[in-house]
């Protein structure tokens, strides 16, 4: 998990790591290769990722699929918080998702999200001091390339402290 650390450092940065973090994490998750879902852009408080506008991604009246726009944005704030947390100390798992969409996608589609510095100490860092697990909620808009709003998901995302992990033997 160092060396996948080092890698995101790097990409914040350099085109040639983004493209290299790109190109682990289509193996590393294989589920989201066939939809080349491509992190456009990754910084200390940002991330955005592409959903292009392909054959693979098309629902029956050809606009992006409802479900690869969820699965975009469960991507993009994953990532965000995993990168953000010890995944050595701590359990991530989504437990719920809403979409609510507005405008059919017809082309190339972004999701963006922000992560904070105060979110994460407040929202993250201090209560796991004192709970095994909690909760967090963010919200993420989709827009196209000609910045419609597309959608907005909600996640319920449960961080929990992995010696309170409990599981069928």
């Amino acid at each position: 998990m160092q060396k996948l650390a080092s890698i995101i450092q790097k990409a914040k940065s350099s085109a040639f790591w983004l493209w290299v973090f790109n190109h682990i994490m289509l193996r590393v998750i294989p589920f989201n290769k066939p939809h080349r879902f491509w992190i456009t852009k990754i910084t200390d408080t940002d991330i955005e990722i592409k959903m292009p506008y392909r054959n693979s991604n098309l629902n029956h009246i050809q606009g992006l699929h409802a479900c690869g726009l969820a699965t975009v944005a469960e991507y993009a704030t994953g990532l965000m918080l995993i990168s953000k947390i010890d995944p050595s100390k701590y359990r991530l798992i989504m437990q719920s998702l809403t979409v609510q969409y507005y405008y059919q996608a017809k082309q190339d589609v972004f999701a963006r999200f922000s992560l904070s510095q105060d979110f994460l100490t407040q929202q993250v860092f201090q209560p796991l001091k004192s709970q095994e697990l909690i909760y967090v909620e963010p919200e993420i808009n989709i827009y196209d390339s000609e910045q419609n709003h597309i959608c907005m998901a909600k996640m319920r995302w449960q961080i929990k402290n992995w010696t309170a992990v409990k599981t069928k033997v």
